[in-house]
C-alpha cells in the first residue's frame, strides 16, 4: 500500500535453489505470469543486502540465530544521495524478539515467533533554488521581477514499524508487516505478506 489509494496485491512463488555456509540463492516468480523468474540472494539469516557506495551493506535482518525471547539486535546504515531529494539518509533498527503466540494465514494456523522492529530515518535535503518570475506592465513599458530562494541544508526524519512471525518447521516467517512513515507522522507505505502454501524438501 502507498499513500491513500496506491494499492495492489501479487502472488509469488518462493523456491530456495541452494544454501551455502554463508548464502541462501532463490527465485521469485509471479504466479501465472509468462516472465522468468527473478534470481537474487539472502543471508542464511534471510537478510537482504544492498549495494552502497561499493559496499555489499546488511539493510534488513529479521532473524538472528540463535533466536530467544528478549533478545534484541540492530541494523544501521547511511547512504549517501537515495534519490534526488536526499543528500544523505540514516537508518536504525532495533529488532526485538516478542515470543511465541498464534498467526493464521492461508496456509494454515501457526505457533510464530514474533519478531518487531521500531526504527528512525533522517535525511538530509538538498539545497534547492526556487526562482519566482513576474512581469508589470505600465504606459511606459513592461517590467520583469525576478526572485530566487535558496533553501539550505534541512534535516526530516520518519519511523519504521516491521514485524515478522518465524515458524521453526517452515524455516521461514510465514506473516509479515512492514511500514514506513514520514516526516508528518503520516504512514506513506505499508508492506504484508501472508504465506499461502508451503513444500519442504530436503
Amino acid at each position: 500500500e502507498k499513500g491513500a489509494s496506491g494499492w495492489n496485491q501479487t502472488h509469488d512463488e518462493t523456491a530456495v535453489s541452494r544454501v551455502t555456509s554463508s548464502t541462501i540463492y532463490f527465485t521469485v516468480k509471479a504466479i501465472g505470469s509468462t516472465q522468468p523468474a527473478k534470481e537474487l540472494f539472502a543471508g542464511v539469516d534471510w537478510s537482504r543486502v544492498r549495494d552502497i557506495d561499493g559496499k555489499e551493506t546488511v539493510v534488513n535482518k529479521p532473524l538472528a540465530f540463535p533466536l530467544a525471547t528478549g533478545k534484541t539486535w540492530e541494523v544501521r546504515y547511511t547512504e549517501p544521495h537515495p534519490n534526488k531529494q536526499f543528500r544523505s539518509e540514516e537508518w536504525a533498527h532495533k529488532y526485538t524478539v516478542v515470543g511465541f503466540e498464534s498467526v493464521e494465514v492461508p496456509a494454515g494456523k501457526f505457533n510464530a515467533l514474533k519478531i518487531e522492529a521500531e526504527g528512525r530515518w533522517t535525511a538530509v535535503l538538498e539545497p534547492t533554488t526556487t526562482v519566482v518570475q513576474g512581469a508589470e506592465s505600465n504606459s511606459e513599458g513592461t517590467a520583469m521581477v525576478t526572485q530566487t530562494q535558496k533553501t539550505t541544508d534541512k534535516t526530516v526524519s520518519g519511523r519504521t514499524y516491521k514485524a515478522f512471525w518465524y515458524v521453526p518447521e517452515v524455516r521461514r516467517w510465514v506473516k509479515s508487516v512492514e511500514e514506513y512513515y514520514g516526516s508528518g507522522g503520516v504512514r506513506n507505505e505499508r508492506y504484508t505478506l501472508d504465506l499461502e502454501s508451503f513444500k519442504l524438501t530436503e
